[in-house]
């Protein structure tokens, strides 16, 4: 039979990554006023009855005399994934009966001795703090259509396909009454290590009341309605027609129906996600969200670096499989660590000894180093709150840079 993975993805709408795209859109406010912006900020969101709640809670320091309006940022970040009515799951306008609340300070000075440019040899800026980052990348991905270059495991790559289109479905009005919360979830199959087909496939789409809309009052008419509607036009264009097949088990909605959802339904908090965010699973995690970090703190900078070198030591052909794992102590630059694991697969007498020391040789992993390489200091940072940060291409203004392959890094390692 061989094995079986899944991963699931959330939509944009979900409450944790409403909370994520708020907390990231500040820090993209701050480091376009101060590309050495600390910031470091938490998002909670809930509603109750007919009012809704934003709370924004941490450290944020400019090195310019600039006030941004954190409330502000908040609502429109809101209003722009679909919140901007009650019966949606929040009604973030101004006149939305939704409080924010904004507890932000700046960061301690204890934190800043080490990490701050100016007070050390910028070459030798700390980290921001303590900790395991890892970074991973796989060739599996490689023979699917529309998966090519990504170098990721195909669970989570389908699963943040189906959910980015039920966000493109709501908000270009194909599918209109698609709401913007979320869910996908996709297991696969794999034999000697290749991906098959999918085993099962589960969706759950926030939706209109539609059974009293169009069905008088039948739910069931409406569940069908909703089913072939999300499989005609979400799954199907979405999913390579080679990865699913009469044997795939497909569960649309599986209560029956998802009306009532967003910070109506569920609290939402920043960095809840990370899973979702990073390899689905079936690479390592450190265990630190990504959101709402400015490039300084290493479970962001140090996670994006730790991917692009295992990006690199897949796509040179040195292994099927990489998974590096940095190590960080708070206000010291160099790791305190370094590890390769390819699970077997390197290649041509390669071993992960050999290949810990040709990253070594072609990859600096100090902060400031990684922040200069992938241009971190840019207000980039939004657009990964949903989506996924790792499989997506680069952008042209920079975005997403972790992504990019250096063929003269390639030669070099090979």
């Amino acid at each position: 039979m061989g094995r079986v993975l899944t991963s699931e993805s959330v939509s944009a709408g979900h409450p944790d990554k409403l909370c994520d795209a708020i907390s990231d859109s500040i820090l993209d406010a701050c480091i376009e006023v101060d590309p050495t912006a600390r910031v470091a900020v938490e998002t909670m969101v809930k509603g109750m009855d007919d009012k809704s709640t934003i709370v924004l809670a941490g450290e944020v320091t400019l090195n310019v005399d600039y006030e941004l309006d954190f409330e502000e940022i908040a609502r429109r970040t809101a209003i722009q994934i679909g919140y901007d009515d009650q019966a949606v799951g929040m009604d973030a306008r101004s006149g939305g009966n939704c409080n924010v609340i904004a507890l932000i300070g700046r960061q301690s000075p204890e934190i800043a001795q080490g990490v701050d440019i100016g007070t050390r040899n910028d070459e030798e800026q700390g980290a921001g703090d303590q900790g395991i980052m890892f970074g991973f990348a796989s060739n599996e991905s490689e023979d699917i259509e529309g998966l090519e270059g990504s170098y990721m495991p195909i669970p989570i790559m389908l699963s943040h396909r189906l959910t980015d289109a039920i966000t493109h479905s709501g908000r270009s009005g194909t599918i209109p009454w698609i709401r913007p919360d979320g869910k996908s979830q996709v297991s696969v199959r794999y034999e000697n290590g290749k991906p098959i087909e999918i085993t099962s496939l589960v969706m759950a789409v926030q939706h209109e009341d539609l059974a009293n809309e169009r069905f008088e009052g039948d739910t069931r008419e409406e569940h069908r309605f909703i089913e072939s509607e999300i499989i005609e036009k979400i799954i199907r264009p979405t999913i390579p027609g080679m990865m699913i097949n009469a044997n795939t088990k497909v569960v649309v909605n599986g209560t029956g129906r998802f009306i009532l959802g967003g910070p109506h339904a569920d609290a939402g908090l920043t960095g809840r996600k990370i899973i979702v965010d990073t390899y689905g699973g079936i690479g390592c995690h450190g265990g630190g969200a990504f959101s709402g970090k400015d490039p300084s703190k290493v479970d962001r900078s140090a996670a994006y670096a730790a991917r692009w070198a295992a990006k690199h030591v897949v796509a040179a052909g040195l292994a099927d499989v990489c998974e590096i794992q940095l190590g960080y102590a708070i206000g010291v630059a160099e790791p305190t660590a370094i590890h390769v694991d390819t699970k077997g697969s390197a290649k041509n007498g390669m071993s992960d000894e050999l290949i810990t020391q040709r990253l070594i040789g072609n990859f600096d992993f100090r902060p400031s180093s990684i922040i200069e390489q992938l241009a971190l200091r840019n207000p980039i940072y939004a657009r990964t709150a949903a989506g996924g940060h790792f499989g997506r291409p680069a952008d042209d203004d920079g975005g997403f840079s972790w992504e990019k392959i250096d063929r003269d890094i390639i030669q070099s390692l090979q």
